[in-house]
């Protein structure tokens, strides 16, 4: 019995839930927003109804951490920091250092921000946030759970990219993937709704939100997944272009006169993807109302999203010899149900088919029709718990 922590740290923010284990009640969450301004946001929600909200200069991750736990026990929500007795850091790239969460001690800390390079912008701030934890609470059971962990039994043949071997062997150039901590979330509640062992089912699932990935999920354990190297790869995002051809690159740099690299990156990060096909927005419901206003290139940003998750679910069906069961999840995959039937109608040969009343739901469910072979649900993913049952698993 405690209370565990599940944090979430951007380069300049800082997400959380107060959990109640092994209950799984979340007590209290929220939100600091603009870390390092002089306008920094701090929101906190709990109990009905009751919201408290703070904008002040809130200048470092630290301080930040010292803001949220002040406000716990001045909101009463709790009467002593002590009744936290876990702590679980969401990381997001645990290379090939971490298979699985690790109970975090200093060399932890420094091995998670060595792994910087391969998410500058979530790395360094996640360590910053672990220090924090550790100088307020030095005692309590804190693990670092990584999104990329999940991914880490793909075999060679899918986390290998057809580049010089040594290329690999020397600077570790390989697919790690994101999303994990979704992925097995979703999976596992798939395989609770189906009544199935999560180990004996063939199950893809979809996180489309801003940030998008798929998952190939073989005997309860990731085959492959969509996301590379970076988050960049795989669909078309909110504002990433997905797989592009890499010699693209260098085209559009000598067209348009880009000298640097790193511009030409943050070009293919966050002006492209259903905004730059759009024109419009990166956000799907922004997208939606302008397609149905006969908007051609956001009807356009649409169907190729929409293509782009078809062709993924197909290598996997292919690759998994078959599927039990598709899931969506994330703000898209959970909110649109236009966007799930239009998915699956477009892969109807796999057997599995849309139930348009199911489907017509943001909220857990199976959305496919009764003689299906291929079971569709819709389940809402909950990655802060998954974090606390991680928390839980190591105490």
């Amino acid at each position: 019995m405690g209370k565990t922590m599940a944090i979430n740290a951007g380069s300049s923010s800082l997400k959380f839930q107060l959990i109640d284990m092994p209950a799984e009640t979340v007590i209290a969450k929220g939100l600091v927003e603009r870390i390092g301004m002089e306008d920094s946001i701090f929101k906190l929600e709990w109990g009905t109804d009751s919201v408290f909200k703070l904008i002040q200069p809130i200048l470092t991750h630290q301080a930040a951490v010292e803001l949220v736990l002040q406000h716990l026990i001045e909101q009463e929500i709790l009467s002593d920091i002590k009744e936290i007795t876990g702590a679980g850091h969401r990381v997001v790239a645990g290379g090939e250092l971490f298979k699985e969460s690790a109970l975090i001690d200093e060399q932890v800390i420094e091995q998670v921000a060595s792994l910087a390079e391969f998410a500058p912008l979530h790395n360094a701030a996640e360590a910053d946030v672990m220090r924090a934890f550790k100088r307020v609470l030095p005692d309590i059971t804190m693990a670092a759970v990584f999104d990329t962990s999940f991914h880490t039994s793909m075999p060679e043949v899918n986390y290998l990219y057809s580049l010089p071997y040594e290329y690999y062997e020397k600077h570790k150039a390989r697919k790690y993937g994101a999303h994990g901590t979704s992925h097995r979330y979703v999976g596992r509640r798939a395989a609770e709704l189906l009544g199935k062992p999560f180990e004996s089912l063939k199950i893809i699932t979809c996180h489309l939100g801003n940030g998008a990935s798929i998952s190939a999920i073989k005997d309860g354990k990731c085959l492959d997944t969509s996301m590379g190297f970076t988050p960049l790869a795989g669909l078309t995002m909110g504002t990433r272009t997905g797989d592009i051809d890499a010699s693209i690159i260098p085209f559009i740099m000598k067209k348009e006169g880009i000298q640097d690299i790193d511009a030409m990156v943050n070009i293919f990060n966050k002006q492209s993807g259903i905004l730059g096909i759009s024109g419009v927005s990166s956000d799907m419901r922004d997208v939606e109302q302008a397609a149905a206003e006969g908007h051609h290139r956001a009807q356009l940003a649409l169907d190729i999203f929409v293509n782009r998750v078809q062709k993924y679910i197909g290598q996997y069906v292919a690759i998994m010899n078959g599927v039990d069961a598709i899931v969506f999840t994330a703000g898209i995959g959970e909110n649109s149900k236009e966007t799930r039937e239009a998915v699956i109608e477009g892969i109807s040969f796999f057997g599995c088919h849309i139930d348009p009343v199911k489907n017509d739901t943001r909220k857990e469910a199976i959305v496919s029709t009764d003689d299906s072979k291929v079971v569709v649900l819709n389940i809402p993913t909950n990655e802060e718990v998954e974090i606390a049952r991680e928390v839980e698993r190591l105490k």
